[in-house]
């Protein structure tokens, strides 16, 4: 697993596909509050007009000289939830990420998010 140090200096860097087809630019990481491993990064995605932060896994990621390799190809990362430029993801939204990507969705016992922004 790519550790939440080293992922933080790819922000800004291309995100791209199994193939090698970009699927947009590195805008965020979140980490699992359980375990503060990297879990999910938002992928700047649409016309430069629209731009929305598409979800999308680090599990199986791969961090080349330019970009990330995720493990989940272009189509469906364009098409998962996704939020505003200027949005943060809802409490109430976590968990239908997790379902988009066939994840289990574990919050904490307390109903603690699974997910926070670094």
């Amino acid at each position: 697993m790519i550790r939440a140090a080293e992922i933080r200096e790819w922000r800004n860097q291309n995100v791209v596909d199994p193939e090698g087809r970009k699927i947009g630019v590195l805008e965020a990481v979140y980490v699992d509050t359980t375990t503060d491993e990297p879990a999910m990064a938002t992928v700047r995605i649409g016309l430069p007009t629209r731009h929305q932060l598409a979800f999308v896994p680090l599990d199986r990621a791969i961090v080349g000289p330019d970009y990330v390799k995720v493990a989940y190809d272009k189509a469906l990362v364009k098409k998962a939830p996704s939020v505003g430029m200027d949005d943060i993801l809802p409490a109430g939204a976590e968990e239908e990420v997790f379902t988009y990507y066939g994840l289990t969705y574990e919050p904490g016992t307390g109903g603690e998010r699974q997910l926070a922004r670094r």
